[in-house]
């Protein structure tokens, strides 16, 4: 059972102390919780939005069960709505504390008058003509349109409407979360951590034993850098809660130190490089957007150490078999016909 909605007094006049969103249908399909979203401010869902999303809720893609989502909230909100909703809906509830705001739905024509250049039955336009009654209605209260739409939001700022993107979404994502695998060390990190220094030179490295208190919060074969006139790059090898050893890395944006061809061209290829490349490191994963050299860079690793240095004898390349859009039983063809795009060259 859905989160039974406390009681929120509601009044009969809008409220001009916050301000009312009206919700593009992309900002819907991007973030379905984006209706819990806007805190104390109220947000309207003109009729056209509810029509786009039912038009989209078919299908095995993400949009799709977004569009679902936002309709299960929809009728979740309303179902728990204790008055007329023409007033609003309360979004306050146990799980969404933080929105004390109200949900406006359209339920009736809202009267409004748009250049004649624009067509009226297309959904942008219709929305901006909700917008600008809403506005006539509530002169002194801000309307504001939310979309992920350049253009839709070019088009109202146009026609003398405020518009915004959507970023509530951006303010946490979840590779925000992630181990990121380095860490920059603070401006005064040799004057708290240097008093009782030992370093030393081996096989062509640098180590350093080092003191202080980032010493506790610092990982095995975590990369530490300071980035000043002296640039400092190293690799954390051993680690206690009062000292650490570091060492100094081979510099891969060197040609002199190139793999297979293949030189570093920023300080990350130059760390996952040094990771690769490492005998006694068994396991490492890469994440970064597309582009950014991940198979380049382990393919050139996992050739040199197994064709040059004899290190290894086969290189075996898998990969997880997740679709993007249907789901490979949508694909035509036999079994074998179906698995050939995942059995392919990378």
């Amino acid at each position: 059972m859905p989160p039974r909605k406390k009681a929120v007094k509601q009044t009969d006049t809008p409220r001009t102390d916050t301000k009312l969103f009206v919700l593009d249908t992309n900002v819907l399909l991007h973030d379905p919780t984006s209706l819990y979203r806007f805190e104390e401010h109220d947000i309207c869902l003109p009729m056209f939005v509810l029509e786009e999303l039912d038009n989209k809720k078919k299908g095995m893609t993400e949009v799709a069960r977004n569009a679902r989502q936002v309709s299960r909230f929809l009728d979740e909100i309303v179902n728990d709505a204790p008055r007329n909703i023409e007033e609003g809906i309360a979004l306050h509830s146990d799980a969404h504390q933080n929105s004390t705001g109200r949900l406006f739905l359209q339920t009736s024509f809202v009267k409004h008058e748009l250049p004649q250049n624009l067509e009226l039955g297309k959904a942008d336009n219709a929305i901006l003509g909700v917008i600008i009654g809403l506005q006539q209605q509530q002169p002194e209260r801000a309307v504001i349109l939310v979309s992920k739409d350049i253009n839709m939001r070019i088009k109202a700022r146009a026609l003398g409407l405020e518009a915004q993107d959507y970023f509530n979404d951006k303010v946490l994502e979840d590779t925000d979360l992630l181990y990121t695998g380095a860490l920059e060390l603070p401006a005064n990190f040799w004057e708290t951590h240097g008093k009782e220094l030992k370093s030393w030179q081996q096989d062509g490295h640098t180590f350093y034993q080092i003191h202080g208190p980032l010493c506790g919060a610092l990982f095995l074969n975590q990369f530490v850098f300071k980035e000043d006139d002296t640039p400092f790059h190293a690799i954390v090898l051993e680690q206690n809660d009062t000292s650490a050893l570091l060492r100094t890395l081979t510099d891969y944006t060197n040609s002199k130190h190139n793999v297979w061809g293949i030189v570093a061209r920023n300080r990350e290829q130059n760390f996952v490089l040094n990771l690769l490349l490492d005998p006694e490191i068994d396991f490492v994963t890469l994440l970064g957007q597309a582009g950014t050299g991940k198979t380049l860079l382990t393919l050139a690793a996992g050739l040199m150490q197994t064709l040059e240095a004899k290190l290894y004898s086969e290189i075996i390349i898998t990969r997880v078999t997740v679709p993007v859009g249907e789901d490979i039983g949508f694909l035509p063809g036999t079994e074998e016909e179906k698995m050939t795009p995942w059995m392919g060259a990378l």
